[in-house]
Order: structure tokens, then C-alpha cells, then sequence
């Protein structure tokens, strides 16, 4: 049985702290959070203990840490895990700066043990199977990669000063999804971001609506759309089109029951945002943590994926801001 220290109890914690308690080869042993009455009431949930992260991480008989805390905190819970001999889960992104990033890795590298950054969506059952399917040439060489990303609001303001942008906490998955995708390393990218949703954002120094667009060594083409806003739900779609056909995942709905009259076609909205629309993918992705603890599998997104996915999301902020293209070397 694999121990894991939940290292916050807010919503992505919940999350993981309940796909926990469903395992047989894992279990959630200890949860810590600065707010004592989140801490305790998953611990109440999972069967955990509570105790403070220093006390997790020091104890011998935990294997591994989430780590579901604050970005800020991300950088110091890295070097202390690595450095008591623990397997590392950690949320994206693994630091708002690439340079911390790379001191993260190299600390876990020094101390040999599993790191995974928990870039979610890879482990969607649907993009999982487009992606299996490019693999199998179903449709033979990818030529052009689409992928739209829109939020069904914008988050507070509060949120937005901390975050690092719309390319750092929100364009980033889709970035990842690109690389997932492409099959080769993006070596351009241009970018372009407006504020057209809320002026606050702009104030704040944000953009609420972006597009990237990417270029591969081989010339293969990713276009990214992004907005905070879509006043029909949570848009969520990834078309891949190559020189035998089309591959496309359409959005998830809250059902699949479609009503028909003479007004029409009417279908269920979309699930509401990411936690139910990628509930499956959260699952699918502790199993996997679990499964390189257990046996030995090949950890994936790695480390060095989160590094390049924060690359990008700085590359594609910059782009934005000047209006030049930039060039991604690896």
C-alpha cells in the first residue's frame, strides 16, 4: 500500500484525496492545509490523518506528496520532498519562474525520486484516444493542430494579479496539449492577446481573449484560442486534421439527450467547468502516479514537460506584448 500526503485540502486536494479512497494500492495517509477546517474535513472523508506539511514530509512511512498548494509554495515543497526521499505529484505550474523550475529538477534529480507534473487533460479518455489514433496513423501526417479553450467566466480579479496571465494558468494546458499532440517540438511561436471580456483584467495587466499559433521544425501548424469568457459553458474541443482525414474531440455535455420540434434542435449544455468536465482525467491520473510507485511504469508528463510548457506560456506572453514572433530552442 502506497502512504501519500495530501499537501492542501482546497478543491484540487478534495479531488485527489477522493480518487485516493477508491484504490486499493494507495491510500490518502495524511492531508495538510493553513485553513485547519479544510485539512480536517477531507481527512474525515479519506480516513487521513492531519498534520502540518513539514511533519508529512518528515514522517518516513509516507511514500510520496501532492502537492495542491498555492504556486508560490510549490518551490520549497519540491526541494523538502525530494530531499526526504519522497515521490512528487505536483499541480501546474510548478513555478511561475522557468530558472526556479530548473532548480526544482535538478533537486529532484539529485535525489533520484519520481516527479510528475499534473498536467490533467493528457489523461482525458477522449483526447487520450485522438492521440492514440494519431499514433496509429489513422490519419496519416499531422498537418494542422486546433485547439479551443474557453472558461464559462472570468475568476476574480484577486486571482488574476497572482496568477501569471492567461498563458501561465490557463493557455499552459493547451500548450502541453499541443506538444501531446504534434508529435515534434514547437520551434516558433507568435501570440496575441487582447482584453475584450472584463477591463479590470486589462488594468491588471492581463489579457482575457489570446490566440498562439506554433510551428514545428516540419512545418506542422497548432493553433490555440483561449477566452475567459463563453456565455454557453465551458468550451473545451481539439480538432486535428492531417493528409488521410480529420480527427476531432467535441465538448462533453451534461447529457447526450437531444430534444427535436418544430423550433428545432435542442441539446444539454456543457458540464459546468473543469472539475466535472475533467473528472475521468483527474482519476486517470493519480492511477498513473500510483502505477509508477507500484510498478514501475513510465512516469509521464514529467518534470521537464512542465519546464517546456512554462517556456512556452513565457514566450507566448512576451509575443503578445510586443507583437513579435519568438523562436523556442530545447
Amino acid at each position: 500500500m502506497i502512504n501519500i500526503g495530501l499537501l492542501g485540502a482546497g478543491r484540487i486536494g478534495v479531488v485527489h484525496g477522493r480518487t485516493l479512497r477508491g484504490m486499493s494500492t494507495a491510500r490518502a495517509a495524511a492531508v495538510s492545509d493553513f485553513i485547519t477546517a479544510a485539512a480536517e474535513a477531507l481527512a474525515k472523508e479519506t480516513g487521513a490523518q492531519v498534520m502540518s506539511s513539514d511533519e508529512i514530509i518528515a514522517d518516513a512511512s509516507i511514500d510520496a506528496v501532492v502537492i495542491g498548494t498555492p504556486t508560490t509554495t510549490h518551490y520549497d515543497l519540491i526541494h523538502q520532498a525530494a530531499a526526504a526521499g519522497k515521490a512528487i505529484f505536483c499541480e501546474k505550474p510548478v513555478d511561475l519562474s522557468v530558472d526556479r523550475i530548473k532548480e526544482c529538477l535538478a533537486a529532484v534529480e539529485k535525489a533520484g525520486v519520481p516527479f510528475m507534473t499534473a498536467f490533467n487533460r493528457r489523461f482525458d479518455p477522449n483526447f487520450a484516444q485522438l492521440r492514440s489514433q494519431l499514433q496509429d496513423q489513422v490519419i496519416g501526417n499531422v498537418e494542422l493542430v486546433t485547439i479551443l479553450s474557453r472558461d464559462p467566466a472570468p475568476p476574480p480579479i484577486g486571482y488574476i494579479k497572482t496568477s501569471g496571465g492567461i498563458f501561465r494558468d490557463m493557455m499552459i494546458h493547451d500548450l502541453d496539449m499541443a506538444r501531446f499532440l504534434l508529435g515534434e517540438e514547437p520551434v516558433e511561436l507568435h501570440a496575441s492577446g487582447s482584453c475584450l471580456v472584463d477591463p479590470e483584467i486589462g488594468a491588471a495587466g492581463d489579457f482575457d481573449t489570446a490566440v498562439v499559433t506554433l510551428k514545428t521544425a516540419s512545418g506542422k501548424l497548432c493553433q490555440i484560442s483561449n477566452s475567459r469568457r463563453a456565455s454557453y459553458g465551458y468550451d473545451q474541443r481539439i480538432e486535428v486534421h492531417g493528409e488521410k482525414g480529420m480527427l476531432r474531440a467535441d465538448n462533453q455535455l451534461e447529457t447526450t439527450v437531444e430534444l427535436a420540434t418544430g423550433d428545432g434542435f435542442r441539446r444539454a449544455p456543457t458540464e459546468a467547468f473543469f472539475l466535472e468536465r475533467y473528472a475521468a482525467a483527474y482519476r486517470a491520473e493519480m492511477e498513473h502516479f500510483v502505477s509508477v510507485l507500484v510498478d514501475g511504469a513510465e512516469m509521464t508528463p514529467t518534470g521537464l514537460d512542465g519546464l517546456k510548457a512554462q517556456m512556452m506560456a513565457d514566450a507566448a506572453d512576451a509575443s503578445a506584448r510586443d507583437g513579435q514572433p519568438r523562436q523556442l530552442s530545447w
